[in-house]
């Protein structure tokens, strides 16, 4: 977790940064640059407006390290193409590179702590902080305003019967209008490893808006007493006089949109969250 003076970086936004600054970052300068970057599909893309600008291999994946691990051995266990120096993360708070095949959170802050000695080269101008280096990454890509709906406890049938809704109305709710935004693509997330040629289904239900923002909803812990329901809010802002919004104001009109669409209060019971992060 990356912390600033009464700010909080979000982990999408800080995968972006260290990808962004990866050229002060001694470990990735010493091989040449940066060369990939990965993020778990619920984590934001705030690292692939990065990965288009600065042209670094991109990869969206399933939820687990061991897909990150697959894309850093590509060259050497799979005789593929080589995508390090390589640095991946999940919203979730992990952050590595090819290093170990482990998230590794000290690493990163040693990344971040590269970064802001990068920005105060000279004693003598005012102090860049933590919250600086972020609002200027924010206005040079937009910001992508985020956060996790978590519902713990559910019943597992009932949770497995809503997500079995949204699967089968993907093709009708494709082109839908809902509220303010359109969605693009309504599907089932499948992952080809491009590695090893592995195909991992149902990953979680995704809902494409035309304007790039996002709805997702994982299930887990079905097996246990109760299930845990996911749901991902993502709105892409690149307005920059709308960059510094609080996140549940930003997100507002969204998450209504994204209550509407998985229908939870009628299959669990409640629309309330157990956690917000």
């Amino acid at each position: 977790m990356i912390l600033g003076s009464q700010f909080f970086v979000t982990p999408s936004d800080s995968l972006a940064i260290i990808a962004a600054y990866a050229d002060v970052i001694p470990f990735f300068r010493a091989q040449g640059g940066l060369k990939g970057v990965a993020r778990s599909m619920p984590t934001s893309g705030a690292v692939d407006l990065v990965a288009k600008d600065l042209n670094f291999d991109l990869f969206e994946t399933p939820t687990g390290w061991k897909y990150f691990g697959n894309l850093m051995d590509s060259k050497d266990i799979y005789g593929g193409k080589d995508y390090t120096p390589f640095i991946c993360g999940e919203e979730s708070f992990g952050t590595g590179s090819n290093h170990v095949r482990e998230k590794d959170g000290i690493w990163a802050v040693l990344a971040w702590l590269s970064i802001l000695a990068s920005e105060n080269t000279d004693a003598s101008k005012p102090l860049v902080t933590v919250e600086d280096i972020v609002k200027k990454h924010w206005a040079k890509y937009g910001r992508n305003y985020y956060c996790r709906w978590d519902f713990e406890g559910v019943d597992g049938v009932s949770a497995n019967a809503m997500m079995d809704k949204m699967r089968s109305d993907s093709e009708s709710n494709t082109g839908r209008t809902v509220g303010a935004y359109t969605i693009a693509t309504a599907d089932d997330f499948t992952y080809v490893d491009p590695v090893d040629g592995s195909v991992s289904k149902k990953q979680g239900i995704r809902f494409l808006m035309a304007d790039g923002s996002r709805v997702i909803f994982r299930l887990s812990g079905t097996a246990g007493s109760g299930a845990t329901v996911r749901m991902y809010i993502e709105q892409y802002q690149p307005d920059k006089s709308k960059l510094e919004m609080s996140v549940s104001d930003a997100l507002d009109n969204l998450v209504k949109v994204a209550l509407e669409l998985c229908d939870i209060k009628t299959f669990c019971g409640t629309e309330t969250p157990t956690v917000i992060t």
